[in-house]
């Protein structure tokens, strides 16, 4: 089952550059897709049809049967949830610990305390982060600040990620560990979009590669190399090349066992429109819930303060009549002295 379709995808940029000609590709549900091309290729803009952020000037972007750009504006937000986005500069709030930077992406879903407290800590497990949660980014390596990024694009069970650039900033030892990370979350049925520059991890990582130039697919080739002939003798997996993910095997594996028991993919045909307004709908009344929610405790709120005022007024109407009874009983001592006098 195709997840992505491009049919004969046009964009031109109010500037007049032409971003994509004629592009036409598919890419089914749970494959590991490499997008490469020199700076201008058309990349970015893939990703950027993809989360609706650009529309086509011509053709159609159908992601989960859908076509994207005739999405009405209001069901974007909810589109761009259920797309995990990874980025070359991290994007972290400096400001946030480890553990409210992956919390804020559930947050934003309406996610309730007890999911997120129950799902950051299983996903920064995911990622080896477990002893992290409350380290501030600036305290990260880059490795560390790129696999917070990847928890948090992971931690709400996205059926699709784009990682644009996910090694750029990163060391070649860091750039494999943070490749075979993704190539195992890719195991677990998520679809993943990876567009970059990176040969070498190309080359090693054997997985379908699709090129652009000037905005053209040259070249769609799975199981395929940066370049059409390897300058490499000898190709081997990531995971076998690398400290951290042999580390990784051993250390998070029960933490990996237990997150794919709980994000297996669904065989639910609902259709990503369906599912948008369904969303959409939910925190609609979720949001309402909330307002009637705080209009009651307004309401309760005046009540008290008016049942207060009662007690007061009847506790006042009762001192009154205390002194008005013990004067006119004293009023009557004195007549009845003066009397008997």
């Amino acid at each position: 089952m195709n997840m992505i379709e491009f049919v004969d995808v046009d964009k031109i940029y109010p500037n007049g550059t032409r971003a994509l000609h004629n592009v036409s590709f598919s890419v089914e549900s749970g494959e590991f897709v490499f997008v490469i091309g020199e700076s201008g290729a058309g990349k970015s803009t893939i990703v950027k049809l993809l989360t609706c952020e650009e529309h086509p000037s011509h053709g159609s972007v159908i992601l989960g049967g859908q076509d994207v750009s005739e999405l009405p504006d209001k069901y974007v937000p909810f589109l761009r949830r259920k797309i995990g986005m990874i980025f070359q500069d991290f994007r972290l709030i400096s400001s946030r610990t480890v553990a409210e930077n992956v919390a804020y992406a559930m947050e934003v879903t309406g996610a309730s305390p007890k999911e997120i407290m129950r799902r950051v800590p299983l996903v920064l497990s995911v990622v080896g982060l477990k002893n992290k949660a409350d380290v501030y980014p600036a305290q990260l390596s880059g490795g560390e600040g790129q696999r917070v990024g990847i928890a948090r694009a992971l931690v709400n069970n996205p059926r699709l990620i784009l990682a644009d650039e996910p090694t750029g900033n990163l060391d070649p030892v860091n750039g494999e560990a943070i490749m075979a990370l993704l190539e195992r979350i890719n195991r677990n049925g998520t679809t993943i979009i990876a567009c970059t520059h990176d040969q070498n991890l190309v080359n090693k990582m054997q997985k379908r590669v699709l090129q652009l130039e000037k905005g053209t697919v040259t070249r769609d080739e799975y199981c395929g190399n940066y370049y059409c002939v390897s300058t490499e003798k000898e190709l081997s997996p990531i995971e076998d090349k690398t400290e951290f993910a042999q580390d990784f095997e051993a250390d998070e594996a029960e933490a990996f066992a237990e997150f794919n028991e709980s994000t297996k993919q669904t065989t639910d045909r609902t259709s990503l429109l369906d599912s948008l307004v369904q969303d959409s709908e939910s925190r609609r009344t979720r949001y309402s819930s909330l307002n009637r929610t705080e209009e009651m405790k307004e309401i309760l709120k005046k009540i008290d303060e008016r049942v207060k005022q009662r007690e007061a007024m009847r506790r006042q109407e009762e001192m009154l009549s205390y002194h008005e009874a013990r004067d006119g009983s004293e009023e009557n001592t004195i007549e009845s002295g003066e009397f008997f006098e």
